[in-house]
């Protein structure tokens, strides 16, 4: 049955298939850099919530999950660079090996503030693993340790990445129609 949301979908970016491959490959980098360490696997919701839920599927050490809601965006397409914590972790990391899994890496802002944030708690380590990187936004530097696919200034949605809350339901990654948003 077609998805009722794919006529607002100008094409295919990344199809299942190399959703799978690639988070596949990205869980075998973080089996090998994590050998003899538990990793706390830190969701930033909601937008990485499918890839959160893939990747932790196919990591063979063993790990833990935790969960954090960031703000910044509103409801336009750009950031604010303000950050409110809508979803604290339910655990202290002090000690702990993080590694923070994100949807998209865009202007940075948002990803900056949340790392100083978690390096403050004293964890043994805190790395990023986003899908999506889009290094033509960046403002902030942001180290990056693990990325799917970067990505040019596209507006994206599907496998969790959202448009004002729809499309995360869509299997595949594609370019949004920018008559959709009010883009040109």
């Amino acid at each position: 049955m077609e998805h009722m949301l794919e006529k607002d979908v100008e094409r295919v970016l990344f199809s299942e298939e190399e959703l799978r491959q690639r988070v596949a490959e990205i869980a075998a980098e973080i089996d090998r850099d994590y050998a003899g360490k538990e990793p706390l696997l830190v969701s930033v919701l909601r937008g990485s919530f499918v890839f959160m839920a893939d990747l932790v599927r196919q990591i063979h050490l063993p790990c833990t999950v935790d969960f954090m809601a960031v703000s910044s965006y509103g409801s336009g397409t750009t950031s604010s660079g303000q950050v409110k914590i809508v979803k604290d972790l339910s655990e202290q990391i002090e000690g702990k090996d993080v590694l923070v899994v994100e949807d998209i890496l865009d202007s940075g802002n948002t990803l900056s503030y949340l790392l100083q944030l978690l390096q403050a708690r004293r964890p043994a380590s805190v790395r990023l693993c986003t899908l999506l990187d889009k290094p033509s936004r960046r403002t902030k530097p942001v180290d990056l340790h693990y990325a799917g696919f970067s990505i040019p200034d596209y507006f994206v949605v599907g496998y969790g990445l959202d448009y004002d809350e729809k499309y995360r339901n869509l299997p595949y990654i594609g370019v949004l129609k920018p008559s959709v948003y009010g883009g040109e």
